[in-house]
């Protein structure tokens, strides 16, 4: 796919089917997040592979809307080091999910609200934090569709909607 229109037509997914994602699949994605720019190219960040089911559940119990890491076949904590920033770990986010969609596999974005519970289930350095998860897993199509159809949310908003002028 072009790259345009993977940025475009990159979705959530939350029902993921059973199957797991092979190995060298699972190593591009994380070579995506680790190829990630950041401020003055500091990479201040770690990342920790949730690959089995209790991991995954370990770390869902710190989110309030975490059940997609729970039907996942794989997961990955996204871990800001001390003087690390929010918006790099979004850069890498982005760039994980991205590489997924390019492979056929899907992801969910996970907020771990509870930051200290993260901290723990992580075992965490002191000044190391992770506030952000990701789930990953091959689409169940039609779990996804029967979803879609039962949310009440719009589609994108038109572009000269979000375009505003500067107030100068």
């Amino acid at each position: 796919m072009e790259p345009y229109e993977l940025v475009k037509g990159l979705r959530v997914t939350r029902n993921f089917a059973a199957e797991s994602i092979p190995e060298p699949d699972i190593a591009r994605i994380l070579e995506a997040g680790r190829w990630t720019g950041s401020s003055k190219n500091t990479q201040r960040w770690a990342f920790i592979p949730l690959r089995d089911s209790a991991s995954r559940a370990s770390v869902a119990a710190c989110g309030t809307f975490s059940v997609p890491m729970l039907n996942a076949t794989f997961g990955v904590a996204l871990v800001r080091l001390p003087d690390g920033y929010e918006f790099d770990i979004g850069r890498v986010a982005q760039n994980m999910m991205l590489a997924a969609s390019a492979l056929g596999i899907g992801s969910c974005p996970i907020t771990l609200h509870d930051t200290e519970c993260a901290h723990r289930a992580l075992r965490l350095p002191e000044g190391h934090t992770c506030r952000y998860a990701i789930a990953f897993g091959y689409p169940d199509i039609q779990a996804e569709s029967a979803a879609r159809t039962q949310r009440r949310y719009g589609g994108r908003k038109p572009l000269d909607e979000l375009i505003w002028k500067f107030p100068g």
